[in-house]
C-alpha cells in the first residue's frame, strides 16, 4: 500500500544515521565525484548506472521490492514487499497499487532501509542498491540505479564473459571492468549498463563470477601510479591492436600492437545481398500504399541497422533497395587490419505522403563509419581475411570481435586453461602496468 502519512523528522534522522545509508552518500543521483589520487581511497566506491539495456524504452514498469524500502517524497511511503506499477501518461509519473493511481513528482529514488538482503525487481530483474525512476524525454521511465562497485562488477563480469569460465580469467575480467568503472566515474557521461561502457545485468546469482570480484577486491590495473582505461574485446584476432589505430591521438605503450598466440582468432563470415527488394518494389508501395509494411529485405538484420542509421540523417520511414556498391580497401595498417572502405545504398523512404527514392554514397571513408551502418555484431572486427564480389552478394570473411585493443577475453580464457593466473594474464595484455589495490578487502 501507499501511506499518504508525511514522513515524520525522526524518520528523515533514522534514514540519514544508518550505516548503509551513509554509504548510499546522497538520496539524489549525483554522488560525489572521484577527486582523491587512486592512491588515497580509503573504501569502495560507488557507482550510478543507468539502466537501458534491459528496459529500453518503456512507459510502464513493473516493481516488485524484496525487503524494505523508503524514499523522502513527501507523503509517500512503501509496503515491505509490496509490489507496485510505474507509468508515465502525458508527461506526468503516476505510481499503481493494489489501492489505485498515484500522482508523482517527475521523480522518485527508493532507498532500501537495509543494503543487504534487499532487491528491487524491474520486470522480473533484480537489482541492490538505490534506484531514481524519472521520466525521460517526456515519455518513458528512465531507472538509475546506485550501488557499492564491487556489487556493480558482480552484476558485470557473468555478462562481460561466460560465468564458467576458469576462475584466473574470470579474476583477469575482475581487475579490467573494475578499473575501467573507476576511470569512469569522472567521465562527463553517466555509464549506462550497455555496451557502450560495460554490459550490467543487475544482481548476481553466479557464484563463481561473485568469487572472482570478491578475491580480487579492491585490485585495479595501474600505470606509473594511476589507473589505466583498461579495454578490452572479445578476441582480437590473433593480433593485439593500437589505441591509436582505433581512436586517434598518441599511442599509448601498455597498448601495443604484437601477435597474441592465446587468443583462438574467432573467424567470421557474413554475405550480403546486392539487391534487397525487387526492382518493382517503389511501384507497388507507390500504388498500394498498404504493401509497405509487408516489404521485407532480403538481409533484414542488417538493413534494419542501415535504415536507423540513415533515418538518423533526417530521412522518415526508410526501406533498403539495393546496396550497389560495397568495397574494401587494400591499405591495412600495422595489425593487419582494414582501414578504409565505401558503400553506396540506394532506399525509398517516404515524407508528407510522398515516396521518394534517393542513394547514399561514402566513398574510400574509414571502415569505423561503415561497420555501424551493417552492425557490429555482424561486422565483427577490421582485421578482414577476404572480401568477395559475386553476382549478386558480397561475401566478407575475418577473425576477432571487437576493437582488439588491450585484452582478449577469449585469450585470457585460454591463458588460464593453460595454467597461467590472473597478474600473467594482465602482464600479457597491458604489459608494463601493475595491479594495484586500492582499498581494503
Amino acid at each position: 500500500m501507499i501511506s499518504l502519512a508525511p514522513l515524520t523528522k525522526h524518520n528523515d534522522k533514522s534514514i540519514l544515521e544508518n550505516k548503509d545509508m551513509k554509504k548510499l552518500w546522497s538520496i539524489s543521483m549525483f554522488w560525489l565525484i572521484l577527486l582523491l589520487p587512486i592512491n588515497a581511497l580509503a573504501e569502495e566506491e560507488m557507482v550510478s548506472v543507468k539502466l537501458v539495456n534491459f528496459i529500453q524504452d518503456s512507459a510502464k514498469l513493473e516493481i516488485h521490492l524484496q525487503g524494505d524500502y523508503t524514499t523522502l517524497t513527501p507523503l509517500i511511503s512503501l509496503e515491505k514487499g509490496g509490489k507496485y506499477t510505474l507509468l508515465v501518461k502525458k508527461g506526468k509519473l503516476f505510481l499503481i497499487d493494489d489501492h489505485g493511481k498515484h500522482r508523482l513528482p517527475k521523480s522518485i529514488t527508493l532507498i532500501p532501509k537495509s543494503y543487504e538482503n534487499n532487491l528491487i525487481y524491474i520486470n522480473d530483474r533484480p537489482y541492490q542498491g538505490a534506484m531514481e525512476f524519472s521520466i525521460e524525454k517526456g515519455k518513458y521511465i528512465r531507472p538509475v540505479n546506485q550501488l557499492l562497485l564491487e556489487d556493480y562488477l558482480k552484476g558485470v563480469v557473468p555478462f562481460e564473459v561466460f560465468s564458467t569460465w576458469n576462475l584466473e580469467a574470470l579474476k583477469a575480467q575482475s581487475l579490467a571492468a573494475r578499473t575501467y568503472a573507476l576511470m569512469h566515474l569522472n567521465g562527463e557521461k553517466q555509464m549506462n549498463d550497455t555496451i557502450q561502457f560495460q554490459v550490467y545485468g543487475g544482481y548476481s546469482t553466479f557464484s563463481k563470477t561473485n568469487q572472482a570480484v570478491e578475491e580480487t577486491k579492491g585490485e585495479i590495473i595501474t600505470h606509473n601510479g594511476n589507473p589505466i582505461t583498461a579495454f578490452y574485446s572479445a578476441s582480437n584476432g590473433g593480433y593485439t591492436e593500437s589505441n591509436a589505430n582505433v581512436w586517434g591521438g598518441e599511442a599509448i605503450n601498455y597498448y601495443p600492437v604484437k601477435s597474441d598466440p592465446y587468443d583462438p582468432e574467432r573467424p567470421w563470415k557474413f554475405t550480403l545481398n546486392k539487391e534487397q527488394l525487387p526492382n518493382n518494389s517503389f511501384f507497388w508501395a507507390w500504388y498500394s500504399p498498404d504493401i509497405w509494411s509487408h516489404l521485407q529485405a532480403k538481409d533484414e538484420e542488417i538493413t534494419k541497422t542501415m535504415e536507423k542509421w540513415i533515418e538518423k540523417k533526417g530521412y522518415q520511414d526508410v526501406k533498403i533497395l539495393a546496396i550497389p556498391h560495397f568495397s574494401i580497401a587494400e591499405k591495412r595498417n600495422e595489425s593487419n587490419r582494414s582501414v578504409k572502405g565505401s558503400i553506396t545504398i540506394s532506399f525509398m523512404h517516404r515524407i508528407l505522403g510522398m515516396m521518394m527514392v534517393d542513394e547514399i554514397s561514402l566513398e574510400d571513408v574509414p571502415l569505423s563509419k561503415i561497420r555501424p551502418m551493417i552492425g557490429g555484431s555482424i561486422f565483427k572486427s577490421y582485421l578482414i581475411t577476404s572480401t568477395k564480389s559475386t553476382e549478386n552478394a558480397y561475401i566478407i570473411k575475418g577473425k576477432g570481435y571487437g576493437h582488439g585493443v588491450g585484452m582478449s577475453q577469449w585469450g585470457a580464457q585460454k591463458m588460464a586453461e593453460a595454467g597461467k593466473n590472473y597478474k600473467e594474464i594482465i602482464e600479457f595484455y597491458f604489459p608494463g602496468t601493475d595491479i594495484t589495490q586500492v582499498y581494503k578487502k
